[in-house]
């Protein structure tokens, strides 16, 4: 009994040892378990609407010298215009027909050409401007005319409501055509390269003078105010000088804006006036040649050769 104890004991001892020993040999060359890495959860910006730029600039920086903007030269407003107020000397007096109501009046080479108005008395005529004697006269008896203007050799005559205008022969006043309009007529010049038309209201219409088509437009006014009743026009020295119907002033405008330049005032320059109101200034002429500014009036007695001369 002891003997088999004492065997048993043995053994078991000995399996002890033996399964430590595994134990120990199993876990020494157990290979160590690959560590998976806990990833980083990527930020998401919270503040989406306004995101952290890739470079941002900051908002005072101090090194950076920062490039002077370049000085640019305003563009300078127009001054207003400034109207010029003439007063007039009369240099000589010439003798005029009374019985001419003056419409148009035109200077070349010494003597005058005239449109007379009224109906039953409308006339084309050539004046010698020394003595008023006329020199030649071509009745237009069905038709009230008005403005008168040279272009080249052919005189230009408006009629007043019939809307039609003629075309003679400088010479011998043949009638060599005529053309239409859509308004009144009232005062016309030439600048060489366009007919300027009046129509009684504050409108200058421009027309070419191989066609007789409208080819353009201005407003005259003074500031912002409209000039009405414009009437005989002259083109003198790149202005357009215009009679205004029933005042003693002839207005100068500036023909691309159609704003008045100055005023000259010719108050009293008729020294025969007459009780009749249609009797009025009316009639500009002009000598290129010596600078010699004509003017008359309607019915009036005499033509007047003036100088002016600013007051302002």
């Amino acid at each position: 009994m002891n003997k088999k104890y004492a065997v048993f004991t043995i053994i078991l001892i000995t399996t002890i040892l033996i399964t430590g020993v595994i134990s120990t040999v199993l876990h020494q060359t157990q290979p160590t378990p690959t560590q998976t890495p806990t990833p980083t959860p990527t930020q998401i910006n919270p503040n989406p609407i306004n995101p952290t730029p890739i470079n941002p600039t900051p908002i005072n920086p101090t090194t950076p010298t920062p490039t002077p903007t370049p000085k640019t030269t305003p563009t300078q407003t127009p001054a207003p215009n400034t109207i010029i107020n003439y007063t007039y000397t009369v240099v000589k007096t010439y003798p005029h027909d009374t019985s001419a109501f003056t419409q148009g009046l035109v200077y070349d080479n010494g003597v005058l050409f005239e449109s007379t108005g009224g109906f039953g008395d409308s006339s084309l005529r050539k004046v010698n401007l020394e003595d008023g004697c006329i020199l030649q006269q071509y009745n237009i008896p069905n038709y009230f005319c008005e403005g008168l203007t040279l272009v080249n050799d052919t005189l230009v005559q408006l009629t007043w409501q019939n809307q039609i205008g003629f075309i003679y022969n400088k010479e011998t006043f043949t009638l060599l055509g005529n053309f239409s309009y859509k308004t009144e007529g009232w005062g016309l010049t030439f600048d060489s390269n366009k007919l300027i038309m009046s129509d009684g209201s504050a409108k200058l219409t421009f027309l070419d003078p191989q066609t007789y088509q409208k080819i353009g437009e201005i407003n005259v006014l003074e500031g912002n105010t409209p000039i009405t009743n414009i009437n005989e026009l002259e083109y003198i020295n790149g202005d357009i000088y215009a009679n205004i119907w029933l005042t003693q002033k002839i207005a100068i405008i500036n023909p691309q804006t159609g704003q008045i330049k100055g005023w000259i005032d010719l108050t009293g320059i008729n020294q025969h006036p007459t009780t009749n109101p249609d009797s009025v200034l009316n009639g500009i002429a002009y000598d290129q040649q010596t600078n010699r500014l004509f003017v008359t009036g309607k019915n009036w007695p005499n033509i007047y050769h003036i100088e002016i001369k600013p007051l302002n």
